[in-house]
């Protein structure tokens, strides 16, 4: 099997694109590890697949795929580069659309200057919404790590994210401590977990270690949830700029209730074709 695809990235956090519009996505887990090997496949750390609306109310159904072949509920920076493709493919001339995700409707809209502003919803902070086991619902909780324990901001921005403040986040233990946040039992889909240095009340410093796809250059929703985390800390004010390895975000939160915005670039690389494994 042949599958087109686009290659695309924000901030360094890039994707393999799929148009799934007119041909029913078929790749199975293990064909999706192989596309996203940077060895053995095309390389990316999630696929993303466009898909017709399952609702007059949007224009497009939008699905994620970890690199690990698990699909996922929300990704910030490729959202972004959703509407730069949509729009590319001329599967639209809509400068904003309304896109279906697993975890709710999200808003891309392309900027005059070229980047892209996205709605990604209102942030959700019950334990049960996340999910997080045994949460207090608090704006900080305690999460034990073999004999550490550590205090992490829990929240939802479409995906799981727990964020932490660090006093210098190159020093931060992402490599070493990250799998172990990500996988704790206390998060049954796992997390995000999230590394937040603060420069001032609006600038922060950002690594994350994403579920099933390890540290990438930038991630969007965390972005989002590091803002929201530091906000509801009274540690920022918004809007927020979030540096990241591969780049910058901005993000506007005007509190509980109300929608997360981020706003950045999205690339298109090149396009080709890959010859799917019988797997």
């Amino acid at each position: 099997m042949i599958v087109r695809f686009t290659k695309m990235q924000g901030l360094g956090n890039d994707f393999v694109v799929i148009d799934a519009t007119r041909m029913p996505f078929t790749l199975t887990p293990p064909q999706i590890r192989t596309l996203a090997d940077r060895r053995f496949g095309v390389g990316c750390d999630q696929v993303l697949v466009v898909e017709p609306a399952t609702t007059t109310a949007a224009d497009f159904r939008y699905r994620i795929f970890n690199a690990d072949g698990g699909e996922v509920e929300q990704c910030g920076n490729g959202a972004r580069c959703f509407v730069i493709f949509v729009r590319d493919r001329g599967l639209t001339d809509k400068r904003e659309i309304r896109v279906e995700t697993a975890s709710g409707a999200i808003f891309p809209r392309l900027m005059p200057d070229g980047e892209v502003s996205v709605d990604m919803g209102v942030p959700r902070f019950h334990p049960d919404e996340v999910p997080f086991i045994g949460g207090q619902g608090a704006i900080v909780e305690p999460l034990h790590l073999d004999g550490v324990t550590i205090f992490v901001s829990v929240l939802s921005t479409g995906n799981p994210h727990a964020v932490q403040v660090v006093p210098d986040v190159d020093a931060a233990p992402v490599a070493t401590q990250g799998p172990a946040v990500e996988r704790h039992p206390r998060f049954p889909q796992r997390v995000n977990a999230g590394y937040m240095q603060v420069v001032d009340r609006a600038n922060i410093r950002l690594r994350v270690f994403e579920r099933g796809a390890g540290e990438t250059l930038a991630c969007g929703t965390g972005a989002c949830a590091a803002v929201v985390a530091g906000i509801r800390r009274d540690l920022l004010d918004s809007p927020v700029r979030v540096a990241m390895r591969g780049g910058a975000l901005t993000i506007d939160w005007e509190g509980d209730g109300r929608p997360v915005r981020m706003t950045g670039p999205a690339t298109k690389v090149f396009e080709g074709e890959w010859e799917a494994p019988a797997l």
